[in-house]
């Protein structure tokens, strides 16, 4: 008898790490999709996971009304478990943080410490605001943002493949060489 396996994890958590060839089934809507998909496994084994087995077993819980002639059991431990043996999982990568955000947040940031500091502390922090600006007026006009070009030497971004790329995309005086 073969068998499948069924992830009742909501989904962002299914797609940042999963059973390889396994049905993302989340628990939030299981009583209205379970039934049909049960239907379609008659005669299977049905493994039902979740991270930790919590949702597993009221998942398990759930189906017992309609499965069918599925033969179900919960993966004791969930995923946890599962990694725990050394069995292998699909994983998302880690997304890159692109460099134009990077800048956009950095930039924000300083100009709203500057109006807060200007504010609170002392008004000579508005310079910082003034050439935050002036910074981003530069970039603007010219296609060079020196901010940009600092933040794709960064150790977090020296590894990114195309960085360099899309440092071209920001700043255009980059693709020179």
């Amino acid at each position: 008898m073969s068998s499948v396996m069924i992830d009742v994890r909501e989904k962002d958590e299914f797609d940042a790490e999963h059973v390889e060839n396994s049905i993302s089934l989340p628990l939030s809507s299981f009583d209205k999709q379970a039934p049909a998909i049960l239907r379609t496994l008659r005669g299977h084994k049905v493994i039902i996971m979740c991270r930790s087995g919590k949702r597993a077993g009221l998942a398990l819980q759930q189906a017992a009304a309609f499965s069918d002639g599925a033969e179900l059991e919960v993966f004791s431990g969930g995923i946890l478990e599962w990694k725990n043996q050394g069995r292998a999982t699909v994983a998302a990568k880690k997304a890159h943080f692109p460099i134009m955000r990077q800048v956009q947040l950095i930039a924000g940031s300083l100009v709203l410490a500057a109006a807060l500091l200007t504010y609170f502390v002392n008004p000579a922090f508005v310079f910082l605001a003034g050439f935050m600006g002036a910074g981003l007026t530069f970039a603007g006009a010219t296609g060079f943002c020196g901010m940009a070009e600092i933040l794709a030497r960064m150790p977090w971004n020296k590894s990114v493949p195309g960085i360099k790329k899309e440092l071209c995309e920001v700043s255009s005086n980059s693709c020179k060489s």
